[in-house]
Parts: structure tokens; sequence; C-alpha cells
């Protein structure tokens, strides 16, 4: 009879599998630009929401170069 073994990979292979996809370790611990700087995001959004001036863009840039400070402090650009 038979036998049909299933070959598991190992670890090395499994690392390097990771590696030729495109993905450091550096991307891999970055965090998502979603779970960063969440309270500068919303007083961004709540600016830009909720604004009665006639431009609201310029009336919020303060607060959107704060959120922009924030995401370039965790690489990210905006």
């Amino acid at each position: 009879m038979p036998s049909s073994v299933a070959s598991i990979p190992s670890l090395g292979q499994t690392v390097s599998a990771v590696q030729a996809s495109g993905q450091s370790s550096d991307a891999a611990s970055r965090p998502k630009p979603c779970c960063v700087c969440k309270d500068e995001k919303a007083k961004r959004d709540e600016c830009m929401l909720f604004s009665n001036a006639a431009d609201p863009q310029k009336d919020c840039q303060s607060t959107v170069d704060l959120y922009k400070t924030c995401m370039a402090g965790f690489g990210f650009k905006i």
C-alpha cells in the first residue's frame, strides 16, 4: 500500500517565501495607517465637517498640518 506523506515546509522555507514576496521585517513591524494618529485624524475630520467658514480647508489647515506631521512621524507620506 503506497504511503502518502504530506510535506510540511520548514521555518527557513517559510521565511524565504515571505522575503521573496517582497515583505521585509520593517514592513511587518510598521503599523497600519488607520491605527495611528487617531486623535489628530478625529480633530481634522471634525474641523472639516463642521466648519462654518466659507473655505473649510483654509480654516482647518492647522489641524490638517498636525495630522500630516503625525503621519510623517510613522513614515507615511500624505
